[in-house]
Formats: C-alpha cells, sequence, structure tokens
C-alpha cells in the first residue's frame, strides 16, 4: 500500500455524513478545496492589507500575479474582457494553490480528479455560452460560421467549429487531470524505487542513486507543471471569452 501509485488518489471520508441514503460526507478531497481557498485568499488579504506605496516581498509577489493573470486576459480578450478578471483570476490562483498542494507529502491533489477539473471547466464554458448570447444574440453562432470560407466547404467547416466548441470543456478539464495525475504517479513510482532499492543492502544503495536523481528532478519539474497548468487554464479561459465578446472571425 506504501508503493500504490493510485492510492494517494483516492477519496476518503473525513466526517461522514448520510441523510436519506445520500452520502454528503466531509471528505479529503474537500478538505484541500476548502484549504485552496482559504490560503489562497488569506495569501492575497495578508499580502496586500499594508498596500504600502513601496511593496515589500509579500506585497510584490501578489501584485506580480495580479499584473500577470491581467496582462494574460487583456492580451486575450482586450479591454472588455477585464471585466471577467475576478473569475479568470479567481480560477487561476485556485488551480495553482491546488496543484502546489500535491507537492507535499500525504497532501491530496484535487486537481487529479476529474469531476473537480470538470466543473471548472464546465463553468468557463457555461460563462462563455450565457455571456456570448446575451451580449451578442443569434449572431453568437457566427463563431461557428468563419469569414472568408467558400460556400461550399461551408458545410463542413461549421461542423468542425461546432465539435471544436463541444470539446472545450472535454480538453480543458482532462489537460489538466491527466497532467497532474500522470505526474505524480511517474513521481511516486521513482520514489518507490529508491526507497525499494535502498533497503535491499549495499548494492541497492548504490542502484538507488539513479532513480534517487530522477526523483529530484520529477519533483522540480512537477513544480514547473503546477504553476504551468494553471497559466495553461487561464490563457485558454481568456481566450474562450474572448470568443464570446467577438463571435466573429
Amino acid at each position: 500500500m506504501a508503493y500504490d501509485p493510485i492510492h494517494q488518489f483516492r477519496i476518503e471520508p473525513i466526517v461522514p455524513i448520510h441523510v436519506g441514503g445520500l452520502d454528503f460526507s466531509f471528505t479529503n478531497s474537500a478538505l484541500f478545496m476548502v484549504l485552496t481557498v482559504a490560503v489562497g485568499a488569506g495569501f492575497l488579504i495578508l499580502a496586500t492589507a499594508s498596500r504600502a506605496v513601496v511593496p515589500g516581498r509579500w506585497q510584490s509577489s501578489a501584485e506580480i500575479v495580479y499584473e500577470f493573470v491581467e496582462k494574460t486576459l487583456r492580451d486575450s480578450a482586450g479591454s472588455e474582457g477585464m471585466r471577467f478578471f475576478p473569475f479568470v483570476f479567481s480560477l487561476f490562483m485556485f488551480v495553482l494553490v491546488a496543484n502546489l498542494w500535491g507537492m507535499f507529502p500525504y497532501f491530496f491533489t484535487v486537481t487529479s480528479q476529474i469531476i473537480v477539473t470538470a466543473a471548472l471547466a464546465l463553468s468557463v464554458i457555461l460563462l462563455v455560452i450565457v455571456y456570448g448570447f446575451w451580449k451578442n444574440g443569434l449572431h453568437f453562432f457566427k463563431l461557428f460560421v468563419p469569414s472568408g470560407v467558400p460556400k461550399v466547404i461551408l458545410p463542413f467547416i461549421v461542423v468542425i467549429e461546432v465539435l471544436s466548441f463541444v470539446s472545450r470543456p472535454i480538453s480543458l478539464s482532462i489537460r489538466l487531470f491527466a497532467n497532474m495525475l500522470a505526474g505524480h504517479i511517474t513521481l511516486k513510482v521513482f520514489a518507490g524505487f529508491v526507497v525499494l532499492l535502498g533497503s535491499a543492502g549495499f548494492l541497492g544503495v548504490v542502484g538507488a542513486v539513479l532513480p534517487l536523481l530522477g526523483t529530484i528532478a520529477l519533483t522540480a519539474l512537477e513544480f514547473l507543471v503546477a504553476a504551468l497548468q494553471a497559466y495553461v487554464f487561464a490563457i485558454l479561459t481568456s481566450l474562450y471569452i474572448n470568443d464570446a465578446i467577438h463571435p466573429g472571425h
């Protein structure tokens, strides 16, 4: 069980709650989602509490994150897209902090659960659809009709565009889920090799050097992937919002 790379993703109840045959138990997944929101919000509140003209280290960190997401959204969706900045920034912080939680031993990675990433992706697509129709009405369907396409192949292009749009929440959720799942499984496997070989005597200790170096390298890579996946989620969300604002190609 100690070296089972899948066991780390198992959802376990912490506070069992059953009502009328329904399971409302407070689980390890729910706990780390609460901690993710609390730590992300706490960091921003405490870092910006002083609001100093000359920012300190923590305030500078918060401002860097703020400006990074602001630039990402503005470059992708323009000035009009800035009305969605709280939404995009919240998504970025949630995914980033949730990904980083998973780098600590015995902690739970909520973004390794497809139900969590699917819920985030569906919230993005529902926002795009609702705002797209609210702002553009039926002109939102221009999103599926690229301009300048010959009429002969237009029906095929429309089908492709519709399939592409429908696949957005699928790809958005699976990309994040699969990266976190695969990365943590690989890291656990390499770390397991180190422990198993290290307990096999002198030759085992010598043989454990290579997987140990691999574990260190993978750990560094996973920190990079944790931040990169938060950025990818934010920039794709920004691009999809741009489609709701400007549905014409």
